[in-house]
């Protein structure tokens, strides 16, 4: 293999890994948004920090404009099902699940639509059969949120 493939990959390892590390940082900090007031609270705080922050920079950057496409519906429904996950993985890490519960419930579940949305070619993917290998990753990373979960507490 030629170098600059191997680095693309470590990139990409690096961007997945801290991502996934901001996701921790995000419901903790949405979590105590809403100990301290409401599950609506923690969850208009962050999506008006963001809407804030996109027209922040669409002023500084200054893109072109797109040709006017009208998009399908279904795109609309990011900002609904991210409001919803946002207050729900606020209510969950003040429970007895915490913040390691919570992650790995929420990656069990994208693990599992991300598995039907192949399957099925949803969002004008092509459609894909999952390999053996998808479904040991599926059962190992529900088989850890079920230890996290159950046994995680240390109580």
């Amino acid at each position: 293999m030629s170098q600059p493939h191997r680095t693309n990959h470590l990139l990409y390892f690096a961007a997945a890994f801290g991502t996934g590390g901001l996701l921790s940082l995000m419901v903790l900090f949405n979590g105590t948004l809403a100990a301290y007031g409401s599950l609506f609270f923690a969850s208009w705080v962050p999506h008006l920090t963001g809407t804030l922050a996109a027209l922040l920079f669409l002023l500084i950057l200054k893109p072109k404009r797109a040709e006017a496409a009208r998009p399908p519906l279904w795109v609309y429904l990011g900002g609904v099902s991210g409001a919803i996950t946002v207050m729900l993985t606020s209510a969950a890490l003040n429970s007895a699940l915490a913040l390691s519960g919570t992650i790995a419930l929420g990656l069990a579940g994208q693990m599992v639509f991300s598995l039907f949305a192949d399957i099925r070619g949803l969002f004008g993917l092509p459609q894909r059969t999952p390999t053996p290998r998808d479904y040991i990753a599926l059962f190992l990373i529900i088989s850890g949120s079920l230890i996290l979960i159950f046994f995680g507490s240390g109580t």
